[in-house]
């Protein structure tokens, strides 16, 4: 019994610590606001970011219309700012990831990880490279 009792406790542990290896190489860090892929720089939700050309660096012009088809890169209240990201603050108040001081965007017609049909979109948005 105590050996059966040991080999469950044993396969209970390791299927916490492989499930919990897993999720966590899926995820970004909390305090990380992007990472590399294909050469280009993605947010937490896999989409590709852009930049704005219109945009001066730590501010962004993007607003309303603008805005619902370019979503910022939000950040969560406890963030700070690291290496080359910086929080800059809109002009509705909402608080937006910057890289090397350009704002960072998704594109809505971006609809899963791997898009990037927003590239060169108007000759003002370009795709963040690292």
């Amino acid at each position: 019994m105590k050996i059966l009792t040991t080999a469950l406790v044993s396969a209970a542990l390791l299927a916490g610590c492989s499930s919990g290896m897993f999720s966590h190489s899926k995820q970004m860090p909390p305090d990380m606001p992007t990472r590399a892929a294909d050469g280009r720089l993605i947010g937490p939700n896999g989409h590709t970011l852009y930049v704005y050309a219109k945009d001066s660096a730590g501010a962004s012009v993007c607003v309303d219309q603008c805005a619902r088809n370019w979503p910022p890169l939000a950040v969560a209240p406890t963030a700070k700012p690291l290496d080359g990201y910086t929080i800059i603050t809109r002009a509705d108040g909402t608080r937006q990831w910057a890289y090397k001081g350009q704002p960072l965007y998704y594109f809505a017609q971006d609809t899963k990880a791997g898009d990037a049909f927003g590239d060169g979109m108007a000759g003002n948005w370009k795709i963040v490279r690292p």
